[in-house]
């Protein structure tokens, strides 16, 4: 595996290079298709191992994802790309590739939105966001999830 980043509170590895693009409408493309790519424009375009550890833990957790994963990108509202940037920003798309995937998949990670939130902070120190734009983006990201009952086995 190769570690993308490390810090004191968790360390990301992947097994190759996340491989990111965007999807693009085609006037040959149904309107379902072009709806799908309006609201999900990025694609994985290679299956990815990722481990991540939790060194507060000692745990770590493993899991893919897979070749022609589809997501929207960072969840940035319109208002707010002044100060934080657009959704489409090349320095998003691998942290919001793998907090989507978590977002969709609690249990990969125990249900530990706690963790979710320094996985995802990491990822954005490893894409030199700077710590102004992380920290919002870290506790807006967080504040969301608790509102999503994460930590809830059921929800």
């Amino acid at each position: 595996m190769y570690e993308w980043y490390s810090n004191d509170k968790a360390g990301i590895f992947f097994d190759e290079i996340p491989h990111v693009c965007i999807r693009y409408s085609l006037p040959s493309m149904t309107k379902e298709e072009k709806k799908s790519i309006k609201k999900y424009p990025f694609i994985n375009k290679k299956n990815v191992k990722v481990r991540l550890a939790d060194y507060k833990k000692s745990k770590t957790y493993n899991f893919e994802i897979p070749k022609g994963y589809c997501y929207d990108g960072a969840s940035i509202p319109r208002m707010f790309w002044r100060i934080i940037g657009p959704n489409t920003d090349n320095s998003f798309l691998i942290p919001a590739l793998v907090h989507d995937v978590l977002c969709e998949n609690h249990g990969y990670i125990d249900y530990d939105r706690h963790f979710s939130s320094e996985v995802f902070n990491a990822l954005l120190e490893a894409s030199s966001v700077c710590a102004f734009k992380r920290f919002w983006m870290k506790q807006t990201v967080d504040f969301y999830q608790r509102f999503c009952s994460w930590g809830d086995k059921n929800g």
